[in-house]
């Protein structure tokens, strides 16, 4: 019997989707779970490290984003992007991260993306999703 679950497949996108998500600097919908089951959609800024098969959300821990997925370990989230009509939707699980190094990685991807470091406010942590479903049209 294995001691650890196996990692999931790494998830692969096609170089399109790989460019929508990385070479431009769109806001997605990030959708959480509250406690009692309704939706959260926050906008947020995000990256995607298609090596890791993460996307990464930088925020506080008392956020409601924050707080919804510490409620639910091992839920689903999803990410969406858009632009005119073409979307992309990364489906996966979160989890709340509050390793300095993982931060700092965080936020060294943000300011490659947007051109600006992250907000540092106190309390900040990354929502790192392992993503594996995408979901595309146009991209």
């Amino acid at each position: 019997m294995p001691l650890s679950k196996p990692l999931p497949p790494a998830v692969t996108v096609s170089p399109s989707v790989e460019a929508f998500l990385t070479d431009t600097q769109h806001v997605a919908a990030f959708t959480t779970v509250r406690p009692d089951g309704s939706l959260h959609v926050a906008p947020v800024r995000f990256t995607w490290d298609a090596a890791d098969g993460l996307a990464r959300v930088m925020t506080v821990i008392s956020s409601r984003k924050a707080r919804n997925v510490l409620a639910a370990p091992g839920g689903r989230v999803a990410l969406c992007q858009v632009q005119d009509f073409t979307w992309v939707t990364l489906e996966g699980t979160a989890t709340v991260v509050a390793d300095p190094g993982r931060i700092a990685l965080g936020a060294k991807r943000y300011a490659r993306r947007y051109w600006s470091a992250p907000p540092n406010p106190p309390g900040r942590v990354v929502v790192e999703i392992t993503v594996d479903r995408v979901l595309s049209l146009n991209a």
